[in-house]
């Protein structure tokens, strides 16, 4: 199992807190300091939707050009921003055996999902 976010997001923090709590040993991505790939977040965009793994309810996303903003109508346009600003990432993203299967944090999907 893989957590990508960053290590200050309350919301990764909560997720990750979760896991160790109900016993899953979960590697940590920070994307930040490790990056991220063109080809994961196309994956990501085809598991959850790029609508999903673009936050547009953050900081990163209200602080971006109004230009910006109208670019990202399509996947391609949502990744190449979000290459240039990981923070705008939904986190955390959660694979287990490689895939995508959650993504953000809800105690009762995390129930679901993993155990």
């Amino acid at each position: 199992m893989i957590v990508y976010g960053i290590p200050n997001c309350n919301t990764v923090k909560k997720a990750r807190t979760w896991l160790e709590e109900n016993g899953f040993n979960a590697e940590f991505h920070d994307f930040k300091k490790k990056g991220i790939t063109p080809e994961k977040l196309n994956e990501w965009c085809n598991v959850f939707g790029w609508e999903q793994v673009l936050n547009k309810k953050g900081t990163t996303w209200r602080a971006l050009s109004l230009e910006v903003q109208q670019r990202v109508a399509d996947q391609k346009n949502a990744v190449e921003v979000l290459l240039q600003h990981t923070s705008a990432i939904k986190r955390p993203v959660i694979e287990v055996d490689g895939k995508p299967v959650l993504i953000s944090f809800n105690e009762a999907q995390y129930a679901a999902v993993l155990k």
